[in-house]
């Protein structure tokens, strides 16, 4: 709870009848109480509001301060690699591209085709 503030207020409600943002951060709180090193999170932000994704991965990356690895599954490229250490593309079932988080976020290939960044040449001007 004291990573979720909501889910104080949410304590004496069933957990089927929480949000999905809700679920979603009940699921990790529980998870986290057993101190893990390791935790394997598969879409954290599938189908959940910008404000409540923004709110998981300030926990996701507090919890890797804090020392725990996280193995993080997730088609939101933007956040995961914003998150993470690494990053790998997976295509077809095989690693295409893989480096530090930080040159994946900058590099051209991969803004365009993960990012949905523009990074086309505009043509030049005839003179």
């Amino acid at each position: 709870m004291e990573l979720f503030h909501i889910l104080r207020e949410r304590k004496n409600q069933k957990a089927g009848t929480l949000s999905g943002g809700e679920q979603q951060m009940l699921s990790i709180g529980r998870a986290i109480m057993d101190r893990p090193k390791l935790m394997l999170l598969d879409e954290p932000s599938l189908g959940l509001a910008p404000l409540i994704v923004a709110e998981i991965f300030d926990v996701i990356r507090k919890l890797q301060k804090d020392g725990t690895t996280i193995l993080l599954v997730e088609q939101n490229a933007r956040a995961a690699l914003k998150a993470a250490t690494r990053g790998y593309v997976i295509e077809i079932g095989r690693i295409t591209i893989e480096g530090e988080a930080k040159a994946l976020l900058e590099d051209k290939d991969v803004m365009r085709a993960y990012l949905g960044k523009d990074y086309c040449e505009k043509p030049e001007k005839a003179e």
